[in-house]
């Protein structure tokens, strides 16, 4: 198979130039331009903000080449593979890539409990209100360590990251600007990671299109732009995970042939789809995907995906290769598939469209 992703030049390798500009060991190489950046103006602050979704076809449909975000844009790259939030994310938090960390989608079979787990939800597919337990004894086994730890335990700099959910969450987009004001008028070299969940939450419910996503977009835009007026003595970058594309859905469950085929629910995401399949299944199994869905998704054997790296190189994590199951179902097309278990939406993402794997790379350095 053909591997789009650049594992040169994604966001794995944008968190190792942190890694090295802070003294610490990267397990992959800098992206080049970045690497650049720290070494000509050696910032004080390095401050990364992730604003979900908004992939580079996006972001040129939504802003005028005037606009802030677009006048800065230096480069585009791919983002890792699946163009999914919980396995980009914990690439750029980690300096791993999927194969590494093992966060490799939204839902994972997770083998030693023989479960399909919403990962960042901690339960079972299909069931988001009831904590697994069971997950929790393995969960372990993903490597979460950030870098922001990594700075913090091992070197005399300060990392934080600045979150809407968990232990301290912001409450809105501007106060998430206010906090990053606050922490980089503060002395010392220090790294800050910013993340937003729009404009991704509302392009799924309205489309990457939509009047209420481009209003989003550009306040987004503004306030940055109004953020960087603050900032001293900082490089700062602004990235996306993945992109985003208005989709047309097919249910599994109106295909009952391919449902007595799988053994499990199907896992990693709807536009990048594992199945588990009964033994002797498999090559019947084959035939009625690529009967029903052969030209809306490209099929492939856990074999062909494991040896063309898509989920990026290094050392496998423990549950990766039991995460692959038999088959990957990677979409093509604006199609989307929504499997028992998984939620319907009008946009998506984690396919392997341009829309949704262009990511920009977005930076200025502010004296």
């Amino acid at each position: 198979m053909r591997v789009k992703n650049n594992y040169n030049q994604t966001l794995t390798n944008i968190s190792a130039s942190v890694q090295k500009y802070f003294g610490l060991p990267q397990k992959h190489s800098g992206l080049p331009l970045m690497d650049e950046l720290l070494a000509t103006h050696h910032p004080q602050n390095v401050v990364i903000i992730l604003l979900d979704g908004l992939g580079s076809r996006i972001l040129e449909r939504a802003l005028p080449e005037s606009a802030f975000l677009r006048q800065n844009l230096k480069q585009t790259l791919t983002t890792v593979f699946p163009a999914t939030t919980a396995a980009a994310t914990s690439s750029i938090r980690t300096g791993l890539n999927p194969v590494e960390h093992g966060w490799t989608g939204w839902t994972a079979y997770i083998q030693p409990i023989d479960k399909i787990i919403t990962l960042f939800l901690n339960t079972e597919k299909g069931n988001d209100e009831t904590i697994c337990t069971e997950f929790l004894t393995v969960k372990p086994l993903l490597v979460s360590e950030t870098i922001p730890d990594q700075i913090n335990q091992s070197t005399k700099y300060k990392a934080l990251e600045i979150m809407p959910f968990g232990d301290d969450p912001y409450d809105g987009f501007g106060e998430m600007i206010e906090r990053i004001k606050d922490e980089a008028s503060r002395p010392g070299k220090k790294y800050i990671y910013a993340y937003s969940d729009e404009p991704d939450a509302t392009m799924h419910e309205k489309g990457p299109d939509s009047s209420t996503v481009k209003k989003i977009i550009k306040e987004q835009n503004d306030q940055i732009a109004e953020l960087s007026k603050s900032l001293h003595d900082t490089l700062l970058i602004v990235l996306a995970d993945h992109g985003h594309i208005k989709t047309k859905t097919l249910y599994l469950e109106n295909y009952p042939d391919i449902l007595e085929l799988m053994t499990h629910k199907t896992s990693i995401d709807q536009r990048a789809a594992v199945y588990k399949i009964k033994p002797g299944k498999k090559q019947e199994f084959r035939r009625r995907f690529n009967m029903h869905f052969g030209n809306f998704y490209t099929l492939y054997s856990a074999k062909e995906v494991r040896d063309s790296k898509l989920f990026g190189d290094g050392p496998e994590n423990i549950l990766f290769e039991s995460m692959l199951g038999d088959f990957l179902a990677i979409a093509k097309t604006d199609v989307a598939i929504t499997a028992p278990g998984g939620h319907y939406h009008v946009s998506h993402h984690a396919g392997y469209t341009d829309d949704e794997i262009l990511i920009p790379f977005i930076a200025k350095f502010l004296p």
